[in-house]
């Protein structure tokens, strides 16, 4: 009997429940739905991305609501399409073998009048952003007064992306009798204060410590030179030729940047952000389910509603301007009781961030060193032998090309076989890599600057980082932008890259930005007439004022090699890496790692390793 069953759901619930995998509940899903299934308390649930919030509220709602009238019944707040895509699609899922069960996604990038027509159709579920759902309030499409759930999904990014006044605005429209359920990976002080300005007196379920992260995600940091950081990110992803992972940036500039340069170099990657259309954004997605994409570069704002399992690692290319959005990252892993490896590359600088880090999640990062290229080459020369080793043969289809094989192959021996099969691979690895320098930074002297100590080295110059100048800019949040589209205006009318812009400050009539001292007096000449809205575009130095966080603008461009489709990477002879020569001993080595390979194939025949080949 599924267990489901014993927390109150019925069997046509369950039953679909069944059908798609869902063997018992997570500890989140086991202790709320039997409160909200009473459905007589504003509740508060604290649980980590991945535990499963949506069956949490989207069980007792399917139980609750009488789906035999159709007008909204529910309405269910989360701050991006993909997680307002999700969670709907999650619901019909659940409610398959139910009749009449009617569940509209609505949200920006689609086509609204398509999202009317349902709504006029008759629904009692909304699954809605803020922005799109006050366009169609707007428009007095839909009336929430016998509404008697709001569930708010992620509601500590939905304030971190300034819906606000738009939430205020959405929930004026509902009766005040109605249940509010809140839903949330983190409560700082904002979450806090919206729980109290809509709920009245409501349970609070926290799974685990507040802010911590999944007890099953390792927590690895990479202390490397800004300009290193590029070539020791694909370092990484070559020493680990099986990842499945998510990579996360600053901005959109610097994500779409980045997997540009992973494309070119032949990985399978393809990147996720705001700009991207819903058509796109959706095309991406299938990719990254279907696995035809191997690594995924990604903001924050557009991860959100990413829910894709077996994700391996995920990598902070940069760390985020809030600390407390790194749980919402590494929950990307280790979803549904897997493991998982949270990545993050730093500089010197931001040694004191991932101490912040630490104590927010209650777990220990390891610090790791890169991998050097005679590991690199061990790691994929090895991945590569087990593959072969393990692979299964087809005997029967295989057989009619066999006597031609055994022709052209009859001079070689099994060791000359297996020598010749292995550096295919293997002497293009070892030409790129045959000269990659060490990319690790000694940390053992470096003092770590915590947040408020202003003693001792920083890297910052009276709060700003070294060779940066901090400015003023009059517009901010209430001008609609957040720090990508801010950055986004910057470059485009200040003529500068995204990597010369440093930390973004984003306040409501205003906002502060680092960019590179050597970028200043342009940036001055080409905001001149420049206007927004019909008012002039102000820049002016903002002084000594505090800024904190990661640059994230080291990438190097530089750092390389093309990829062929089973993993390996090469560039032709030439090395993009340049540096001095390894270690003495470095071809000694690799010619032990060929012994040790002949021993990994010591009981086969030759006729077996050529069928395996």
């Amino acid at each position: 009997m599924n267990p489901f069953i014993e927390l109150g759901i019925r069997h046509d619930i369950v039953n679909a429940l069944t059908e798609i995998g869902f063997e018992k509940p997570t500890p989140i899903q086991e202790q709320s739905v039997p409160v909200l299934l009473e459905g007589s308390n504003d509740f508060v649930g604290l649980a980590q991305t991945g535990t499963g919030k949506t069956a949490a509220f989207g069980l007792p709602l399917l139980e609750l609501l009488d789906f035999s009238q159709k007008h909204p019944q529910a309405l269910i707040l989360c701050p991006t399409r993909e997680l307002c895509l999700q969670i709907s699609n999650d619901l019909k899922k659940y409610a398959k073998n139910m009749s009449n069960v009617h569940i509209v996604s609505v949200y920006g990038g689609a086509s609204i009048s398509d999202q009317l027509r349902q709504i006029r159709r008759g629904v009692q579920v909304v699954v809605a952003t803020p922005g799109r759902m006050l366009d169609i309030l707007g428009r007095n499409a839909i009336d929430f007064s016998n509404v008697k759930y709001v569930v708010l999904d992620e509601a500590d990014e939905m304030l971190n992306m300034g819906f606000q006044e738009d939430i205020n605005n959405i929930l004026s429209t509902t009766p005040e009798e109605k249940k509010t359920w809140l839903f949330s990976a983190t409560m700082p002080r904002e979450v806090r204060k919206i729980a109290k300005q809509y709920m009245t007196d409501p349970m609070e379920l926290t799974m685990g410590t507040q802010n911590t992260g999944n007890e099953n995600i390792e927590h690895e940091y990479y202390v490397v030179r800004a300009a290193d950081k590029f070539s020791t990110f694909k370092r990484i992803v070559d020493y680990n030729p099986d990842i499945f992972g998510i990579v996360f940036c600053r901005t959109k500039i610097e994500t779409q940047d980045i997997a540009e340069a992973l494309i070119k170099d032949g990985y399978n990657a393809n990147a996720l952000h705001g700009d991207l259309s819903q058509q796109q954004r959706d095309k991406v997605m299938k990719q990254y389910r279907d696995r035809s994409i191997q690594l995924l570069i990604a903001t924050d704002v557009a991860s959100r509603g990413i829910d894709v399992n077996n994700v391996t690692h995920v990598i902070n290319y940069s760390l985020p301007d809030e600390v407390e959005n790194y749980t919402h990252r590494s929950g990307r892993t280790a979803r549904a009781g897997k493991s998982g490896v949270s990545i993050s590359i730093i500089n010197v600088k931001e040694l004191g961030k991932i101490r912040q880090i630490e104590r927010i999640i209650g777990k220990k990062f390891v610090k790791a060193d890169v991998p050097s290229g005679f590991d690199v080459c061990e790691k994929q020369l090895f991945g590569m032998i087990h593959k072969v080793h393990n692979v299964t043969v087809n005997d029967e289809q295989i057989a009619p090309y066999i006597p031609r094989i055994m022709e052209e192959f009859g001079e070689l021996s099994k060791e000359d076989l297996i020598k010749r099969f292995a550096s295919v691979e293997f002497n293009r690895f070892l030409e790129y890599y045959k000269n990659a320098k060490d990319l690790n930074v000694n940390t053992d002297n470096v003092r770590i600057q915590e947040k408020g100590d202003r003693s001792g080295r920083s890297g910052r110059r009276n709060g700003t980082n070294v060779g940066f100048t901090r400015l003023f800019i009059n517009l901010g949040s209430v001008d609609e932008f957040n720090r990508g589209s801010l950055l986004g205006f910057i470059c485009n009318n200040g003529k500068v890259s995204g990597k010369s812009v440093g930390k973004i400050d984003l306040k409501g009539v205003y906002s502060f930005f680092e960019v590179e001292d050597k970028d200043v007096d342009s940036l001055y000449a080409n905001f001149k007439n420049i206007e927004f809205n019909g008012r002039d575009v102000r820049i002016e130095n903002a002084g000594a004022r505090p800024s904190e966080g990661g640059d994230g603008r080291g990438r190097n461009r530089n750092g390389g090699g093309s990829r062929s489709r089973n993993g390996f990477s090469s560039r032709n002879g030439s090395s993009r890496n340049g540096g001095e020569r390894p270690r003495n001993g470095y071809e000694k080595r690799s010619r032990e790692k060929q012994d040790s390979g002949f021993r990994d194939f010591s009981g086969r025949s030759k006729s077996e390793m050529k069928k395996r080949w």
